[in-house]
């Protein structure tokens, strides 16, 4: 039986394909050449998010700290979902290597921008009939 390898994303990460074009996304979005060797600003698209920031659990300031019961760990979720385009600060990524693909790992306060292909159907109010 062959092992299957999976990635988990923890915390507030995503893990990023980088994009190699460097001069324009397939969304128009322009990166002019001075961005990109100053400033070291990077574009691709999210392809895994952690659980996001974990939240303090209230029950465990009790009156009885001997209780050993706990409660499922509970996550503000981030903002990144898969298959949006990322624009993120290159300083703070860190490259991977993982079946012979190369990947970027950012922490969601490192992302400067989101472009979301379905961004009009979620602000469009619903159709009152």
């Amino acid at each position: 039986m062959k092992n299957k390898k999976q990635i988990i994303v923890v915390g507030d990460r995503v893990l990023i394909k980088p994009d190699d074009s460097r001069e324009r996304t397939s969304f128009g979005l322009y990166l002019p050449q001075g961005v990109e060797t100053k400033e070291k600003v990077q574009g691709g698209y999210v392809v895994k998010v952690g659980p996001g920031y974990p939240l303090p659990d209230p029950n465990s300031m009790g009156d009885e700290p001997w209780d050993l019961s706990k409660s499922e760990p509970r996550y503000l979720p981030l903002q990144a979902e898969e298959d949006d385009y990322a624009l993120f600060l290159r300083k703070a990524a860190i490259e991977i290597e993982f079946d012979r693909e190369k990947y970027v790992i950012v922490s969601q306060a490192a992302i400067l921008l989101l472009i979301r292909d379905n961004i009009l159907h979620t602000l469009q109010e619903p159709e009152e009939e």
